[in-house]
């Protein structure tokens, strides 16, 4: 597999092995959102003995498969001495994540590995439409069906509650998601100061398809209504038009595809 460092996504890791153990979990969140975060958390913590502290003493690394079949289930199932390697709870083909002590040496938590760029992770990731950290999944704005995270182990239908959950559940059985995030990519190279954020994408005939989010080089993510996914999209962008086309992803529920 491949490793990358230093990413941000928000996932929760439970370390201690039993319920007769105390709990520790471990939050993987955005950096550049650490500190509201942990504001956020306090504010609900209402006198339980509960303890909030960042962790600068580790590291956090995405394993990922490389291109030869079979890779995938020959990575371990254990790691010493890491603290945490698990199946990325998002999508199988994000591999794994690994949090280790700040220094860990690799090549001995997983023999037969390279380091990677962590640019490539994420064009990795916008390959396969998954969205993470504050680009991708703006606070305030994104919302947890739109942004695929029924797929991808973001959202229980059987507890709660959490604001938005009325909505979010009712919009789910219905089935009714006119908008989802998508996996774009441009025919041509994008212009070098890249695509901004926000960004309208249009139709052939002119009528607004969604908004681009994100990306890297040729790739990107965007949010589009379902209806005009297939058709040819465009940006006018400084009086060029770029042009980009959607794709569903592979690891998609079969029905969601359609």
């Amino acid at each position: 597999g491949v490793c990358f460092a230093d990413l941000g996504a928000v996932t929760f890791f439970r370390l201690h092995g039993s319920t007769a153990e105390e709990p520790h979990i471990l939050l993987e969140c955005d950096s550049s959102v650490l500190d509201s975060i942990q504001k956020h958390l306090k504010l609900y913590k209402i006198r339980r003995k509960v303890t909030i502290t960042p962790c600068p003493d580790l590291s956090l690394w995405a394993v990922i498969p490389g291109e030869q079949p079979g890779d995938a289930s020959s990575l371990p199932k254990s790691a010493h001495p890491a603290l945490l390697l698990t199946p990325d709870p998002r999508a199988e083909v994000m591999g794994w994540r690994l949090i280790a002590k700040k220094g860990a040496n690799l090549s001995e938590i997983i023999p037969g590995s390279q380091i990677g760029d962590v640019q490539d992770y994420h064009r990795h990731r916008y390959k396969q439409g998954i969205p993470e950290g504050v680009k991708d999944l703006p606070p305030g704005v994104a919302l947890p069906l739109e942004s695929n995270l029924a797929f991808m182990n973001g959202i229980s239908f059987t507890k709660g509650c959490y604001i938005g959950q009325e909505l979010t559940a009712r919009t789910h059985h219905m089935g009714v998601i006119r908008k989802r995030l998508l996996p774009v990519s441009f025919p041509e190279p994008p212009p070098s100061s890249g695509i901004p954020a926000g960004s309208d994408i249009l139709t052939e005939s002119g009528k607004r398809a969604g908004k681009f989010r994100a990306g890297q080089g040729e790739l990107g993510i965007a949010l589009l209504r379902l209806a005009h996914t297939k058709e040819p999209l465009c940006i006018q962008l400084a009086g060029d038009t770029v042009r980009l086309r959607a794709s569903t992803p592979q690891w998609w529920p079969k029905a969601a595809a359609k």
